[in-house]
């Protein structure tokens, strides 16, 4: 197991943000080239990487799926990449896992298909690799997230991650300019935007269902300060458990946005910017992972299906391709203080449990 600390080594020391990912799909490129699959670079026109593996046997086709991007990080008013959400990790392990199982012949009907993908942060990843087709042939498709402390201790993991549909929501409101001397010749754009959020912040759906909508940015400024505004640009962050949940809810809010601008006389536009679905699992998948997450770590090592108002575009795999068998692993790793922390750390000796469960699972339904 020594070179998934190699690999994680390696690939942290060169964060890339989406679609920017050069140095790290040649690394993972040229490793699967060297242990045996046939590989494909700059699928979807980004740097998506793609391995295959034919055992020439009948049977399903099996994809492992990792990303590879880092997150933005405001350093000294720079913009700089950073690893804080684990895709170094991600990625390290399926490279290993792969790695592992052409060694050891583990692949003995049906194809593996190996896909590094661009972009997880900004929600256009997945849709890239979907887009050049990668998954037309896929039976099967399993990912998997290291997981905060709070949520799966080290020593345990989920079965299956249930990441909520999440979207933003950015309304342009528009008023009318006035000096300020004269406010009943304007529509003042500020008080139509919080209008807008007033009403957005009343919408009430089934409290039994779980979502939310909050005003994350607001934006207005004429320059001065004795100008009636007539320009605001709000966002809100929209998350719902369930895909059916987030439809009613963007209806909701588009509905409470137009209505609040016009209390005081201002229209607005509307737009719903990369809306990324809920996790949809099929339950003979998450059997298989269950199965190998006991195999690896026993029974006490088996956490309870995890339910996270996070998202992630992993989801869309399912979304275009009903068919596809989706399975998702939520890996304990002492990971501290949290995804997207500036300092976020885990113990990397998680590392090689990551590999296990994926090998062990690959088996099952390769082997």
């Amino acid at each position: 197991m020594s070179s998934v600390f190699d690999f994680y080594k390696y690939l942290h020391t060169i964060p890339e943000l989406g679609h920017q990912e050069f140095k790290t799909a040649a690394f993972l490129a040229d490793r699967l080239e060297k242990y045996g699959f046939q590989v494909t670079r700059n699928v979807g026109g980004s740097t998506g990487i793609v391995g295959i593996y034919d055992s020439k046997q009948p049977g399903p086709t099996l994809a492992l799926r990792a990303d590879m991007d880092a997150l933005g990080s405001m350093v000294d008013g720079v913009v700089a990449a950073n690893h804080t959400c684990g895709h170094d990790a991600h990625s390290s392990m399926v490279l290993a896992a792969a790695k592992e199982l052409l060694e050891t012949n583990a692949i003995q009907k049906g194809k593996l298909k190996i896909l590094f993908q661009p972009a997880e942060e900004i929600g256009t990843g997945a849709l890239s690799m979907i887009k050049a087709g990668v998954i037309d042939d896929v039976d099967i498709i399993l990912g998997q997230h290291v997981r905060p402390y709070q949520e799966t201790p080290m020593g345990k993991a989920a079965g299956a991650v249930y990441y909520s549909a999440s979207t933003r929501i950015i309304a342009k409101i528009t008023g009318l300019t006035a000096h300020g001397a004269r406010p009943h010749l304007g529509i003042n754009a500020i008080d139509a935007a919080t209008a807008a959020i007033t009403a957005v912040n009343a919408i009430h759906l089934d409290p039994a269902l779980s979502y939310s909508a909050k005003a994350t940015r607001f934006i207005c400024d004429t320059s001065v300060t004795n100008v009636i505004p007539d320009e605001a640009t709000v966002t809100w962050d929209v998350r719902a458990e369930k895909n059916s949940t987030m439809k009613h809810l963007c209806e909701f809010v588009e509905k409470a946005i137009l209505a609040g601008a016009a209390t005081v006389g201002a229209t607005a536009s509307v737009a719903i910017v990369n809306p990324i679905p809920a996790a949809e699992f099929d339950q003979t998948i998450i059997d298989v992972l269950k199965k190998s997450i006991i195999a690896i770590l026993g029974e006490n090592g088996l956490q309870p299906d995890i339910f996270t108002p996070g998202g992630e575009d992993f989801n869309f795999f399912k979304q275009y391709k009903p068919t596809i068998q989706a399975g998702f692993i939520g890996l304990g790793c002492d990971l501290k203080p949290g995804l997207h922390h500036p300092a976020m750390h885990f113990n990397r000796d998680a590392l090689p449990t990551g590999v296990a469960i994926l090998v062990h699972a690959t088996k099952q339904i390769l082997g």
